[in-house]
């Protein structure tokens, strides 16, 4: 990273602006995952669009993120009815059937990729697992002050324009259909006895799901995506029993990770005194997996020390009161 602002507002601002939003919407997304124990069904969902990707990427001839989306949704959409097929008919297990369907999906993006001659262009294998997040620059700003001026926002990199739809809208989403949400999540049966459709509110927020995936996808690869539905969400849930509580604090810890994961690629190999820089995607993954291993331990209720705090205390009041 660096401190003369001409270069910070093109290259470390855009990425680490980029990795912060896809960081975030992912995480306002992964708590109703975690919560109803479908946290894999992201990692289904960030593996299946590739080749819905990659086919709207054909039929755009061009990098439209239009045509990426709509191919990424219809591929999440057969995906989720081909989950259901294996589950009911092949009697599969619903974690073998996603498995099952997420992995083969994957490689036929990744075949499509390579027997159509693409993968030397946005969309290669590489930038599938771990992004382009490196390669997201703006070229135009060279002080704070043109960050008011409306021409330097029409340069955004493609990525951070889409991003800056993609959030606001699914934060609005999630706020006008919080209570759905919450009650869809945590009791099923009532929601549908109350004249809810859960399959319905079920099938669009994994539309929001794949609108996400396919926002952040480009720039920080699956591997990204994947940890940032998980890591943030299971974070929160350690540190709040309140589920508002836990959405916002699983926004912030995204954030953090991103913030923290990106200073450490590009600051890390300076402190060992080796060349280059590491991956930006995979140390902000990194550090998402770090923030859940602290709040593991340290967390003031569910956190391993307290627990055994809590217990060592309760074994101590038995001796006692024996």
């Amino acid at each position: 990273m660096t401190l003369d602002p001409a270069l910070f507002l093109t290259v470390d601002f855009p990425a680490w602006a980029v990795a912060a939003l896809s960081s975030a919407v992912c995480a306002l997304l992964g708590n109703f995952l975690v919560l109803r124990r479908q946290a894999m069904m992201g990692d289904a969902v960030t593996h299946v669009v590739l080749p819905g990707i990659v086919v709207g990427f054909l039929i755009a001839d061009a990098h439209s993120a239009v045509h990426m989306t709509l191919g990424a949704l219809v591929a999440t959409v057969l995906a989720v009815g081909l989950i259901e097929v294996l589950r009911r008919f092949g009697r599969l297990e619903e974690g073998a059937a996603m498995g099952t369907v997420f992995t083969v999906m994957f490689a036929l993006g990744i075949v499509l990729i390579e027997q159509t001659g693409n993968a030397n262009s946005h969309i290669s294998p590489d930038h599938a697992l771990f992004g382009n997040l490196e390669a997201t620059v703006w070229v135009g700003p060279t002080a704070w002050a043109d960050l008011l001026s409306p021409d330097m926002w029409a340069l955004l990199p493609p990525e951070f324009a889409t991003l800056l739809w993609v959030v606001p809208l699914t934060g609005l989403a999630v706020l006008l259909f919080y209570k759905e949400l919450k009650l869809a999540t945590f009791d099923p049966l009532l929601a549908r006895s109350l004249g809810f459709a859960p399959g319905a509110l079920g099938l669009g927020f994994m539309v929001f799901v794949a609108i996400a995936a396919v926002a952040s996808f480009e720039a920080v690869g699956s591997i990204l995506v994947v940890a940032m539905f998980i890591c943030p969400a299971a974070t929160a849930r350690l540190l709040t029993d309140r589920l508002a509580v836990q959405l916002w604090l699983s926004v912030v810890i995204a954030v953090l990770a991103a913030t923290l994961g990106y200073g450490l690629a590009a600051s890390a190999p300076v402190w060992a005194g080796t060349p280059g820089a590491l991956s930006a995607a995979g140390m902000i993954a990194v550090a998402a997996g770090g923030l859940e291993l602290a709040a593991i331990l340290f967390a003031p209720r569910y956190g391993l020390l307290a627990r055994r705090r809590r217990a060592a205390i309760a074994r101590a009041t038995a001796g006692v009161s024996s």
